[in-house]
């Protein structure tokens, strides 16, 4: 059993002092002989009774005890039982004093109560003195065994406790590295040292080179020119000139392309700093190497997503202007045909400029589209809806030489914008015909597919992919993620605006879904439509849910209308419109003027047909100040371009009419409004 240290400096205090000799007598005379005799053999306790002697026994410990046979009180016999009997004392030797029982039975009594000699009276002093030498002797060498004992147990025991601190030492040096293994793991980084001198070859490298290439230590220690022949050719100059120049700056940064194991370049940011190697006594850079990859990912993905941000915001910016000037003309063409008497040549030049202001309108419409701006109206649909009409619109232009086919059968319904839809197959159709010039097929198919896991691009849940797989000259690689961009286009000038996939691509996301791109240059190209899953089946087709618009009836009531746009000619014109069509119209320049006309005379108008966006007083604004007077005043919104948010707010029962409009639109409109909330 371990002793503490407390305890061994005890034992070793014990052992370190001298013999003592325990000499018990009632006779004084008789002590201080013993003491006289024993003088130099050992230190002499004495003891004039059997009660003393066995006090000192329990405080101290004797080499031999001189014990006197006959004394009053406890005589020897009994002090020599009661000695024999305590633990600590049983084994010290005693030697029986007496100078009358000589008898062999007397004698007997005191071997037997644990003498181990006898000494008669008056006793011999060589004698006495060469026997309790002897014991004494035998005591000290017993000390000193013990002593030793102590020694070398204390030894073993600092021993082991070093060896245990050394195994503590080991073990937490153990785990030190196991978390620091652990960390380096958990991040992209490796180190190493190379060459300061071309062709740089790798001297070290950790580990975690192979987690992040693909190739093991060795292979770039033992094969030299390596790590430069794996550089993207590109990246090469610059590698080679950051590195020749590390000697005179003292250090190194480098950002290159590398190409792994796996055939795929990844992107990596070398640094590093002028070692000197006393080992071959030469200078080294050592530095690490960490993966950037998805980083320099993030940072593209980020810097496109601002790109297109902000193209969005110049395109809604311009859009509301744009659609003004467009309604304007399209009012303007209408008025002059209803109002005039044209011939054929004004009519076929009516009809072309009508048609270029249509084409405008579709145009900013697909800007909108691809800046995510325009104000959709997902509803339930089943995709063999579209078969029909798309075959319609699609057919006469494709040619003889492409064939055309539909496998949509046995999927889910999709939530999606069903006109909007048509546009973005449409868009896809005729990118794959042009990517056929010599003929091909165009199919179309539909699938079920579901992702279990949240991703960039979906969301976990249910999609119907639509494809749109051609036969065509493919995508290079390298253009597969920049044909989504807006404006970028493979056609020669003049052939296209570099707005078609984009606008299918922000469609998609507007709905919740996505646009993926499969192609294999020389045998074509399959475009990916995600489309959400609609959990509601579609009640009618797209011709059915198409809104119920009554028609104008020249015996019907027509409701007085206060109309408010900040654009003077569109408000102008607008308003003739109306007036043609039987209408009476009140006009306002802007909402501020409208809101004045209201509390001044609410009960003259029975319809507000008002623009979104005007300045100081929107659309809204006027309607929510109209309704204060009169719940539900009938109201219509028209608008070139609206920000979702604030569309968001409009109310369930006023129409949203975007501008370029039909002006028979705007008329079953008004008529719709006035029939809703019962006016005569």
């Amino acid at each position: 059993m371990l002793k503490t240290k407390s305890e061994q400096r005890a034992a070793l205090s014990e052992v370190a002092q001298g013999a003592r000799i325990l000499a018990v007598d009632d006779d004084d005379r008789n002590l201080l002989a013993i003491s006289e005799v024993l003088a130099g053999v050992g230190e002499v306790v004495c003891a004039q009774s059997g009660e003393e002697a066995l006090r000192f026994l329990l405080k101290e410990e004797f080499a031999v005890i001189l014990l006197d046979v006959l004394m009053p009180g406890l005589d020897g016999y009994e002090t020599a039982s009661l000695i024999r009997q305590r633990e600590q004392s049983r084994r010290t030797p005693i030697i029986f004093l007496t100078a009358i029982n000589k008898e062999e039975a007397h004698m007997l009594r005191g071997y037997d109560a644990g003498a181990v000699d006898f000494v008669f009276k008056p006793f011999d002093s060589a004698m006495l003195r060469s026997k309790v030498a002897v014991f004494v002797e035998l005591h000290e060498k017993t000390l000193e065994i013990q002593r030793k004992a102590i020694v070398e147990q204390t030894l073993l025991e600092q021993a082991l406790e070093s060896q245990k601190s050394r195994l503590e030492a080991e073990r937490a040096l153990r785990a030190a590295e196991q978390r620091q293994e652990a960390i380096l793991q958990s991040v992209p980084v490796c180190f190493h040292a190379r060459s300061l001198e071309p062709p740089f070859d790798a001297r070290f490298v950790t580990s975690g080179i192979e987690r992040l290439t693909g190739f093991s230590p060795e292979r770039l220690t033992s094969e030299p020119g390596f790590g430069l022949s794996r550089v993207h050719p590109d990246d090469l100059p610059d590698v080679e000139a950051a590195l020749l120049g590390a000697k005179a700056a003292g250090s190194y940064s480098c950002e290159f392309r590398w190409q792994c194991a796996d055939g795929k370049y990844r992107s990596f940011l070398d640094q590093g700093v002028i070692s000197h190697n006393p080992g071959d006594n030469t200078d080294e850079i050592v530095g690490t190497l960490l993966d950037i990859t998805e980083r320099r990912e993030l940072e593209d993905r980020l810097l496109k997503a601002q790109r297109l941000d902000a193209i969005g915001k110049l395109t809604g910016g311009l859009a509301h202007d744009f659609n003004n000037l467009l309604a304007t003309i399209l009012s303007g063409l209408g008025l002059l045909e209803r109002s005039t008497a044209l011939d054929e040549q004004a009519k076929k030049v009516l009809d072309l400029t009508r048609r270029s202001a249509k084409q405008g309108a579709d145009l900013v419409n697909r800007m909108l589209a691809f800046s995510r701006r325009q104000r959709l109206k997902p509803e339930p649909l089943q995709l063999a809806t579209l078969v029909e009409p798309l075959n319609g619109l699609v057919a006469p232009v494709l040619g003889g030489l492409v064939r055309f086919e539909w496998n949509i059968d046995s999927v889910w319904p999709v939530l999606v914008d069903g006109s909007q839809l048509e546009l973005a197959l449409m868009n896809l159709v005729f990118n794959a015909r042009d990517a056929m010039p010599t003929g091909g097929l165009i199919s179309i198919r539909a699938e079920n597919r579901t992702i279990d896991s949240r991703s960039d691009e979906l969301g976990a849940g249910d999609y119907v992919v639509i494809s749109v797989i051609d036969t065509g000259s493919g995508i290079p690689a390298d253009l597969v993620a920049k044909v989504i961009e807006p404006f970028f286009t493979t056609k020669p000038v003049g052939k296209g605006t570099g707005l078609g996939l984009s606008t299918v691509y922000g469609f998609a996301k507007q709905s919740g879904g996505t646009l993926r791109i499969e192609s294999v240059v020389g045998r074509g190209t399959a475009m990916q439509l995600w489309l959400p899953r609609s959990l509601e089946q579609p009640a009618r087709s797209i011709e059915q849910n198409q809104v119920s618009r009554p028609r104008v009836d020249g015996n019907g009531a027509r409701p007085t209308i206060l109309l408010v746009d900040d654009s003077d000619a569109l408000r102008e014109l607008t308003a003739s419109s109306l007036r043609q069509r039987g209408f009476d119209v009140t006009c306002a320049a802007g909402g501020a003027e409208a809101l004045a006309r209201i509390e001044k005379a609410p009960q003259d108008f029975d319809v507000i047909v008002t623009d979104f966006a005007m300045p100081l007083v929107s659309g809204l604004d006027v309607i929510r100040f109209a309704r204060n007077l009169k719940a539900d005043w009938p109201a219509v919104i028209i608008t070139g371009y609206a920000d979702t948010k604030a569309i968001g707010d409009l109310p369930a029962d006023v129409p949203l009419l975007a501008k370029p409009y039909k002006d028979q639109e705007l008329v079953e409109s008004i008529l719709q409004v006035k029939q809703t909330h019962g006016l005569a």
